[in-house]
């Protein structure tokens, strides 16, 4: 296999103190902000029936959000609500059938530091608000995103009939060993506690090293328990390869979806991933498809950078994904294409790149990064659903995106470039 590929610290740039490599594997490990990403809470948690039930329990929410004119093949409508009345345009897709997924995703990762602002929980409230009542109901966020899951329970708080109509997809991101029921459910247990809700809408699971199927397999056995006994609504996996998204689907896990990166960048879902979801109707999430903000208008002409440019975590990792794919001239190469079409629709370089992640096979949403509170870019995104990109477009991208290199063999499959393959 290939080996790691370090996406996070590049040798001429200063790297982030979010990112530290594992000295026993060598992979690439996300800090963990939260002691419970590994299975393990300082303090006692108190079960469902030991806590204070919330005051609407997800029961009572209605399962498709108050957007999405434009429904997406199989999505899911509220009770007594009709298409027509549904007031923006952001179109909803599905999970499973009938968990509701916007096709842009509001994601939370720059919570966790390292994005040059420091959160202001209460701007993140209203920012979430606004969010929402414009079609953008669903939120991904992780146990290790700062304080993002507390904020989705201070949300709920504030403004329950909006929480009611949105979905909240977390992750556990446990470092690896012995996984027996009583770490697992901790875990759980603190993700409902932080997020004040009983049930889960999406619980992502993420494994570091596949030596260890064993102890994986046996955390999703227990994960795929408390799906039945209501815990967790939907299991799915993040940044898990094929062969290992297929094995654990083999051995009995019923994963509805796996959050990988994918972008015009990075397309080597399209080898595997894709053809393998589409097959047996699982879904993607796709991150990373605006390159931390490299795919934007702001970067267009902009032949050289300075380390000013690199300004948060994000940016650093995906330098580093694009110079993997073919460097910065290249990249221009295709900003400049994007721009074209940009003109050609009338809506910017981002709304481009995020328009050609929805349309791949088995996607059920973009995530785009939100600072939220401090930067707005919700308006910007609902011209995602102004126009599609017709067969002019895409061969215009691919005569660019052709020219770069195949990663698949530069890192490897979905998720290696946070392993170390031997």
């Amino acid at each position: 296999g290939a080996a790691c590929v370090d996406a996070f610290a590049p040798g001429s740039l200063p790297s982030h103190q979010s990112f530290r490599p594992s000295a026993r594997t060598g992979s690439c490990h996300l800090s963990m902000q939260d002691a419970s990403s590994a299975g393990f809470s300082p303090e006692p948690l108190l079960g469902n029936k030991g806590r204070a039930q919330p005051p609407v329990g997800n029961e009572g929410r209605r399962r498709l959000a108050l957007g999405g004119a434009a429904l997406a093949a199989g999505a899911v409508l509220p009770k007594g609500a009709s298409a027509e009345a549904l007031k923006t345009p952001v179109a909803i897709d599905s999970i499973d059938k009938d968990l509701p997924c916007a096709k842009v995703l509001t994601g939370m990762w720059q919570l966790s530091g390292g994005h040059g602002y420091k959160p202001d929980k209460k701007k993140a409230i209203e920012a979430m608000k606004e969010s929402v009542e414009k079609g953008f109901t669903t939120f991904d966020l992780a146990d290790h995103y700062g304080d993002a899951e507390p904020i989705t329970s201070l949300f709920k708080g504030k403004y329950p009939e909006l929480w009611k109509e949105s979905q909240f997809y977390t992750k556990w991101v446990p470092m690896p060993g012995p996984m027996p029921r009583e770490v697992v459910e901790r875990a759980v247990d603190r993700r409902l506690q932080r997020m004040g809700t009983d049930r889960l809408d999406l619980l992502q699971f993420h494994w570091w090293d596949y030596e260890t199927k064993d102890q994986y397999l046996e955390a999703m056995g227990h994960m795929q328990d408390m799906v039945r006994e209501g815990k967790i609504g939907h299991l799915a996996v993040t940044n898990f390869d094929t062969d290992n998204f297929k094995a654990s689907r083999d051995a009995g896990i019923k994963l509805v979806s796996n959050q990988v990166q994918f972008s015009l960048i990075d397309q080597r879902p399209l080898q595997k991933m894709a053809p393998y979801c589409v097959e047996n109707d699982l879904k993607l999430l796709a991150y990373g498809t605006v390159c931390g903000g490299f795919l934007s208008d702001a970067y267009v002409g902009k032949t050289k950078l300075t380390r000013k440019d690199i300004d948060t975590a994000s940016k650093g990792k995906y330098y580093n994904m694009i110079e993997m794919w073919g460097g910065w001239p290249l990249f221009q190469d295709l900003l400049a294409t994007l721009r074209k079409i940009g003109d050609k629709h009338g809506v910017s370089v981002t709304n481009v790149a995020t328009r050609w992640a929805i349309e791949q096979p088995a996607v059920a949403g973009a995530i785009v990064g939100a600072r939220l509170g401090l930067t707005d870019h919700t308006d910007s995104n609902l011209k995602v659903f102004t126009f599609q990109l017709d067969d002019e477009d895409k061969a215009m991208i691919a005569s660019v995106t052709s020219r770069s290199r195949d990663l698949m063999k530069v890192v490897g499959d979905c998720g290696d470039e946070y392993r170390r393959r031997g």
